[in-house]
């Protein structure tokens, strides 16, 4: 017996002849989730992904030492991953005019990126043009479910009701108490640990068990606690207990470089959509899959106006289909789904379909991934070597900013990941002076005594930053890609990342 490559059913054949009840386009956690759904109420589903159905716990290898992987890991000569500076200065499309066999995105970088490769995209054949924008893609079942960073936090009437409280955009339709109940039955299916707060600006969840936090996060826990600020076990959706309902995944063990995050996780007690929800949905008889599918339009009938299906080619030959519906739910990421939206142009919707307003693609806002600082902790200089690897991250800091004060500079808030102790690979050996056995000794000495802090801030919602469809560029497939119109506006350029 395999212990990581469980046994899993097969997806049925493919029939485009039939209609199904539902037509999902996108396999990761929202288009798992609504094949999870859909089909344990007895639909007929079936499932697009644009990628490979690939064998993933060939892929996976956070057991892995590095030096049993060719290049130690890092990705081969001909290979380049954009770097932050490139997003910034480089023409767009990215990967034109490179002198490399394939570009991938800064996901490649992580970590040692050559354990993603058959992940993420290829930008060579998946360009975009416009304003700079660092755009993380991954295509194969499960998508970027396989590589997350894994932090899992819920939402508040803090970022529901924020007009509320400073008057800029709009309140959410809906509050806290509206969305609780459905967070509770996400965490008790799929696992979640960390530890309770009682903090009513980041709700807890119904947690598994917490990581443990190393010496130096504790007495970072500790110093924040007397200013006023609180360091929480890293809440991740990974499941620590166990879960008695899911055959496809194990409870976390504590072992392997969880940190390298682009090497997934072999066991799966990190959650991924193909184990988590897609296995299972298979379980049922009612889900089938149509991998190597890139959808291009979502079709309409003319007599009623309502979608029909997807148009799609196989990603392999290139060869279009169709796929028919009763429903279609698309669920490609939020920056695919809108490109398929505004490609989908009929007599009835000549704007894309549901653009009536034309509203879809506008409002684009991400996060801030703000500045990374690393300190040291001179008291542990030199001390034993501690278990601290195979966890799925190290802390977290919510918000601080804007609670009861208000910040004459900026609106919002901003938070802190962290990670600090010993890895399966020493922090900043690479960076350590010297040669010989007094570097090695150095290595050894520092491995635990550093930590590392890095901001992630909200970016507010603008209708002129928005995405819209190049009327000249197309993807490999012949598909027109998308054109960003992206800037940061002049609050959160005035954000102070401070304590």
């Amino acid at each position: 017996m395999n212990f990581f490559s469980p046994d899993r059913p097969q997806a049925a054949d493919v029939d485009l002849k039939r209609v199904y009840d539902a037509v999902i386009v996108g396999s990761g956690a929202a288009g798992g989730m609504a094949a999870h759904v859909l089909t344990s109420h007895g639909m007929k589903v079936l499932l697009l992904e644009a990628g490979k159905k690939l064998d993933i716990n060939k892929e996976l290898r956070s057991m892995e030492w590095p030096y049993d992987h060719p290049n130690r890991g890092d990705i081969p000569p001909d290979t380049h991953s954009l770097t932050p500076a490139e997003y910034r200065f480089r023409d767009r499309p990215y990967a034109k005019g490179t002198p490399y066999k394939h570009v991938y995105s800064y996901i490649e970088s992580w970590g040692k990126g050559d354990y993603s490769k058959n992940i993420v995209v290829d930008e060579k054949d998946h360009p975009y043009t416009g304003t700079p924008y660092a755009w993380a893609r991954a295509r194969c079942l499960g998508g970027k479910t396989n590589i997350w960073g894994r932090l899992a936090l819920r939402l508040s009437d803090y970022d529901f009701k924020a007009k509320s409280r400073d008057g800029y955009g709009e309140d959410w339709p809906i509050s806290y108490s509206d969305l609780a109940p459905y967070y509770d039955k996400v965490d008790l299916y799929l696992g979640v640990s960390g530890h309770r707060e009682n903090l009513e600006y980041l709700p807890d969840s119904i947690f598994q068990r917490s990581i443990k936090l190393s010496k130096s996060e504790m007495m970072l826990r500790e110093s924040l606690a007397g200013m006023g600020r609180v360091l929480t076990p890293y809440r991740a959706g990974v499941t620590t207990d166990g879960l008695k309902h899911n055959k496809y995944r194990s409870r976390c063990f504590g072992r392997g470089a969880c940190e390298r995050h682009t090497g997934g996780c072999d066991i799966h007690a990190a959650f991924d959509s193909p184990t988590g929800l897609i296995y299972p949905a298979l379980e049922t008889g009612n889900l089938t899959i149509r991998t190597n599918a890139t959808a291009y339009e979502v079709t309409v009938d003319p007599a009623s106006g309502r979608a029909r299906g997807v148009s799609f080619v196989d990603t392999e030959t290139g060869k279009p289909y169709e796929a028919r519906g009763k429903a279609v739910v698309l669920a490609a990421s939020t920056l695919e789904s809108a490109r398929l939206m505004l490609l989908s142009k009929s007599k009835i919707y000549p704007n894309g379909i549901g653009n009536s307003s034309g509203h879809v693609g506008h409002d684009l806002c991400d996060h801030i991934m703000g500045p990374h600082i690393v300190g040291l902790v001179k008291d542990l200089v030199g001390k034993p070597r501690t278990l601290d690897d195979g966890r799925p991250g190290g802390f977290y800091v919510p918000r601080f900013r804007n609670l009861k004060d208000r910040n004459v500079n900026f609106i919002r808030a901003y938070g802190f990941e962290g990670f600090g102790g010993n890895t399966m690979e020493p922090g900043n050996a690479m960076s350590m002076p010297g040669f010989g056995r007094s570097y090695k000794k150095a290595v050894r000495d520092h491995a635990g005594a550093f930590i590392s802090l890095s901001g992630f801030g909200e970016v507010l919602a603008r209708y002129e930053n928005h995405i819209e469809i190049d009327p000249v560029v197309k993807d490999k497939w012949g598909i027109p890609v998308i054109r960003f119109h992206y800037t940061y506006g002049d609050k959160k350029r005035r954000c102070h990342w401070t304590w």
